[in-house]
This record gives C-alpha cells, structure tokens and sequence, in this order.
C-alpha cells in the first residue's frame, strides 16, 4: 500500500480528555497532520467540565493544555454532532486516515435490587452532571428535602457526591457549580449522609487526597466505625504492601477516634455493607435495608460475602455510584459483556478478533472505567504511536478540509466550532466574574448555541 496522503487526516469522535490527548500526540508526532474532533455536546473538555466536582478546580485546570490543543491550526472542533446519528463512523472514514474513538463510559451499573426505580433512587453520575450543568441533567431536580442521604460505593465520585452534599452552600458558592444546583443545595435539609462499601477499608478504590477532604469539611463530622477498621488477615498483608492504603487507612483510624464537633451534618463511613432492598412511601424512596458482609479470598480476590445480619437505613436520597459501563456506537463492534469496544488495546477488532481497518479507540470505552483523568494519557499517546506505526492506514475517499463541513451542513446540523466555544466561554467568564466565580454556566444546548451566536455577532 502507498503512503497516506499528507496531511494524514484523524478524526477523534468524543472531546473529553482522552480525545485531547490523543489530538495533543499526533500534533506533536506530525507536522502534517489535521485532527477533528467530535462531541455530541456544543462543549469540550467532557469529564473536567461535567464530572470532576466544582470544588476541585485544580483538576479543572487541565483545561489549559486543552485549550491550546484546540487553538492549534490543524485542529478542527465539531460539537454538537452525533456521531452515530448525525454522522456515522463509516462516513467518518470516507473523510479520514484513522478514527479514534475516545467515548468514555456513560452508562452506569445498576445495583439489581428491589425498590431501586423508585423516585430518589439515582446514579451518582446523575447528580453529578446535575450539579455540573450538564444540559441533558439540568432538569434532573433531585430531591433534597429528607434528612437522610446514602450513597452506595466508596470510589471517588462516591467520594464527590458524599462531600458536595455535605458541604454548605456557601463552601460552593466561589465555585462553577451550576446555578439550579447552587439554589437547590441551598435549601436542602439533609443532615445525615452516608456511604456504603460492600468490601473492607482495605478494598475502597478512594484516594488519600479525596478521603482526607473528607475529614476538613467545616459543615459535617465525618464518623467513622472502628469495628469497621479490624482488618481481616489478608486485608493486613494488603495495607502493608501498599502504602497509599497504609495511610488511608491511618487516617480512617484517627477518624474513628476523633470525637464529633456538634457540625450541622454527619458524614458517615460504613464498611462490609450492601444495599439489599430499598423501601418506598408513596412512590419515593425512604428507607433502605443493608445487609452485612464478610470477606472471602476467591483465588486471591476477596469477594464480598452476605452474612445474613440486616439492617434499616433511613434514605431519602440514595445515589448509586457501583461502577459504569460504556455504550454501543452504531456501526461499530462492541462487547456487551465487558460493556467496551473490543481491540487489541488499541485498534479496534472485530467479533473474531480480526483488526477493523483505520479505527482505533482509546480510554474507558476500551480498557474500561479505571484510572483517574492523567491516567488517559499514556493510554491515548500508545493508541497514537500504533496508528501512526499502522502501514496499512486505508486511503479515504475524500480527505480534503471541505468535506465533513459539508456533509453537516448539507444534513443541517447545527454545529459548533472552535470559535464559538471561544465566544460561549467568554460569555461564561464574564458572568463569573460579576458573580465573583470562575463561570458562570449555561446550561441548555439551545442556550449555548445561542449564547455563542450572539456573542459573535457582538464581537
């Protein structure tokens, strides 16, 4: 096969982090590039701008390296564009060297017991993108009227939805917490949240940062059972070979002997326990029954155990946060089990194993939901190295910088360039600076699209 025509065309479906860095390593490896990306959403940045909790703007601040990636003049931003809907991958491929798909994992795991479709009953990735100002969520309108929250799993979005509801309204407001969630945490009445973990201590997936937030919010004592702390024998050898878990759990133990302040909330940790059933009073959740656990060493794994023991929770709000799960994208292979795009780490691969020509994938929709933002990076720059070490890059029908414009114009998507998340941005900015915050968002795809429009026109 002959070379690829220059310049080799890439185009990356999803705008969230891993998508920036893989557009950040073909820039870097090649002159002769152009890279666009794609995003269901009018906005960049995914996950930072819809996931990562308000009050953790250092870990916003990635943004920065985005944002040169995407002022770069081979890059091309299309948002607001379906890819699967508007536009499949196949024509993507009409128009480009390779596709990388960078999707994420948006679906969550349900936890598969009775009472949970009730109302209350939520995924943490719900509340989140509520509070954040995802456009899809900002009519999610989650019920903060009860006195008991409980969230079911110690990761860190757990470990997020736990502090933000417990936090006062005031240690949001310097933040870029969506105003409907701002004036909703103002008047909520929860005075009790508590976490669940189905495992020990020594299995929670949270990280010493997070779980020392935990400890220094000026709105809830964090309480801590000691009982829950006796590690079982191979949860000790655990901690001691790991010494990020040796200093949670040090910390776990200063907690549990840290006697309550008298705050106007309680955050409480609870170990070895698992949602069984949920109860209702008329139509909404209320109470939940736990049941609790024991460790068992499977092979090495030490699988959580029912004993039997229950017991009831009040739980007037209960947010799921138990894992999540990627989505199919049309025309393209995927394992439902796994709930990934199959590849072979890097180019995507059909059901019998076999390489689909010029389509690579990179983050959780193919390794799966693990790692933290940082922990995409050398996931996508490896996806890159192999595309670009890819000798049998097939030669699109059209490469040229006219055709995807054209395609969406001709179906009359209304998407959204660079230029106008420049113009959106700057409308958020300037908000957040009369309101004293970083930004102030807009919330509603409509209102984006216009926001942008008109910021232009004024321009």
């Amino acid at each position: 096969m002959s070379a690829p025509s220059s310049p080799l065309t890439v185009a990356i479906v999803g705008a969230g982090p891993s998508g920036f860095f893989a557009a950040d390593a073909l820039l870097k490896a090649r002159d002769d590039v152009r890279v666009d990306l794609f995003d269901r959403l009018p906005t960049p940045f995914g996950l930072v701008r819809y996931g990562v909790a308000p009050d953790h703007a250092k870990i916003k601040a990635v943004t920065r390296t985005f944002e040169a990636t995407l002022r770069d003049s081979r890059v091309r931003f299309f948002g607001n564009v379906d890819v699967g809907r508007d536009v499949t991958v196949d024509e993507l491929r009409a128009r480009a060297h390779a596709v990388v798909l960078s999707v994420g994992a948006s679906s969550d795991r349900s936890l598969g017991i009775e009472g949970e479709d009730l109302a209350g009953s939520l995924s943490a990735t719900e509340f989140v993108a509520w509070y954040n100002g995802h456009p899809e969520y900002a009519d999610l309108a989650p019920d903060l009227s009860g006195r008991h929250a409980v969230v079911v799993g110690v990761g860190n979005v757990a470990v997020d939805v736990a502090r933000v509801l417990a936090k006062s309204v005031d240690e949001l407001r310097g933040t870029d917490v969506a105003d409907h969630a701002l004036e909703a945490l103002a008047e909520s009445r929860i005075e009790t949240v508590t976490m669940l973990g189905r495992r020990g201590p020594a299995q929670a997936k949270w990280t010493t940062k997070e779980l020392r937030e935990l400890g220094a919010l000026a709105n809830a004592d964090l309480e801590v059972d000691p009982a829950d702390l006796d590690l079982d024998p191979a949860s000790q050898r655990a901690v001691e070979a790991d010494a990020a878990q040796g200093r949670n759990l040090a910390f776990l133990r200063e907690a549990a002997a840290t006697p309550p302040a008298g705050k106007p909330r309680t955050l409480r940790l609870r170990f070895l326990a698992s949602p069984t059933r949920l109860l209702g009073r008329d139509g909404h959740v209320h109470q939940m029954i736990v049941g609790r656990n024991r460790l068992e060493d499977r092979d090495g794994y030490l699988a959580a155990v029912a004993t039997g023991e229950e017991e009831t929770l009040g739980a007037d709000l209960v947010l799921r946060s138990v894992g999540y799960r990627g989505v199919p994208l049309p025309g393209v292979p995927f394992d439902a089990k796994r709930g990934v795009i199959p590849s072979d780490g890097d180019q995507v691969t059909h059901e019998d194993g076999t390489p689909v020509s010029g389509v690579y994938v990179c983050g959780w929709i193919g390794r799966g939901p693990s790692g933290v933002i940082g922990t995409n990076k050398p996931d996508a720059v490896h996806t890159v190295e192999a595309l670009l070490g890819d000798p049998h890059l097939p030669e699109p029908d059209d490469p040229s910088d006219a055709a995807i414009p054209a395609l969406l114009d001709a179906r009359g998507v209304r998407w959204f360039d660079a230029d106008a998340w420049h113009a959106l941005d700057a409308v958020e900015r300037a908000a957040g600076e009369a309101a004293g915050r970083p930004r102030v968002k807009v919330t509603s795809r409509e209102a984006m699209l216009d926001a942008a429009d008109g910021a232009r026109l004024d321009a």
